[in-house]
Order: C-alpha cells, then sequence, then structure tokens
C-alpha cells in the first residue's frame, strides 16, 4: 500500500490524474510533516477507501504519532466546521452569523502539533469540502505565520488531486459492477 500503487489504480483516461499524484506528493517542496499530514487529512475528507488505504500506511511511516492524530483530528473538526460555517454562510437570512455555534472544536486551540501544520491540514480539507469561509480563515491565519502562497497553493493542490483521484476510482468501481 502506497502512492505507487494508488497511481498503479489510476485508469489510463486519467493518466494526468497519475502524474499529477506523483508530482503534488512525490516531488513535494513541503516539509515531510506538512505534506503527508496534507495528504492523510485530505485522503479522509475525499471519503474513498482505497485511497486512503493506499495513502495511510505511507503517512503513518512518515508522521510522528502526534502529528499522525492531529491530521487526523484536522479532518474530523473541518468536516463539521466546513458544514456549519458553510450553510451559515450561504444562508439568506444572516441573523445565523450572530447566533453561538455551541460547538466544541478545542482541538484547533491544541492540536498537539505546530499550530501551522494544523491550519494548512484544515486549510487542505477545506478546500475539497467547499468552505469558503473556512477557507479565508485558514488561509488569513497561515499568511499571518509567514507562509508564502505557494506553500498554500501546494496544500490546495494536493487536495485537488487526491478528491481527483477519489472521486475517479470511485467511479471506476461503480461502472466496473455496471459495464
Amino acid at each position: 500500500m502506497s502512492l505507487d500503487s494508488l497511481k498503479a489504480r489510476v485508469p489510463d483516461h486519467a493518466k494526468d490524474l497519475k502524474l499529477n499524484l506523483g508530482s503534488v506528493i512525490g516531488n513535494s517542496d513541503l516539509p515531510a510533516q506538512q505534506l503527508w499530514g496534507t495528504v492523510l487529512a485530505t485522503a479522509i475528507a475525499a471519503r474513498s477507501t482505497v485511497v486512503l488505504r493506499e495513502l495511510a500506511p505511507e503517512a503513518k511511516a512518515n508522521l510522528s504519532p502526534e502529528a499522525y492524530t492531529a491530521a487526523k483530528a484536522a479532518a474530523a473538526v473541518m468536516s463539521m466546521n466546513n458544514v456549519f460555517y458553510r450553510t451559515r454562510h450561504l444562508l439568506s437570512d444572516h441573523e445565523y452569523g450572530t447566533l453561538r455555534a455551541g460547538l466544541r472544536m478545542n482541538v484547533i486551540g491544541n492540536p498537539g502539533v505546530d499550530k501551522v501544520d494544523f491550519e494548512l491540514w484544515s486549510f487542505a480539507v477545506s478546500a475539497i469540502n467547499g468552505c469558503g469561509m473556512c477557507l479565508d480563515s485558514h488561509e488569513q491565519v497561515l499568511r499571518k505565520a509567514g507562509l508564502e502562497r505557494e506553500v498554500i497553493q501546494e496544500a490546495f493542490k494536493i487536495a485537488s488531486v487526491v478528491q481527483a483521484v477519489a472521486v475517479t476510482l470511485e467511479a471506476e468501481a461503480v461502472l466496473a459492477d455496471v459495464e
């Protein structure tokens, strides 16, 4: 189970995804913890059993136990926050924005790893889940912490490719049953 094994599963008609997967993960300039935390968090957010089974062991091998847990925590808390804040933003009644959220999200304040890494993972998950408010919020925190736009873009490039591979492989599994 590995990046190479996942790439081998990508069908020929999605060759660009295979190449991009190798590029955004295999040739990333991100430090290992940022890279593999982003990979794990986005693999969880992409909701593909195949993608997660292939990438999680490699992420685990490249992350400390604390970072591995924190990346999983980023995916978990952002799956909640992305729905909540995206819904709040999309509602035409802006009074919802004045109401107390009342949701626990303590892990954001104390993720057990460098806060910038956790923010980057949260940002990448938000890219998959499409929450503009969360994207803006995390991007601002990352920029304030000194991360360059190119680094932040690496995270959403990883998110976009992991999501695309997940969608493609899930579709292929369904199509194999109907063709």
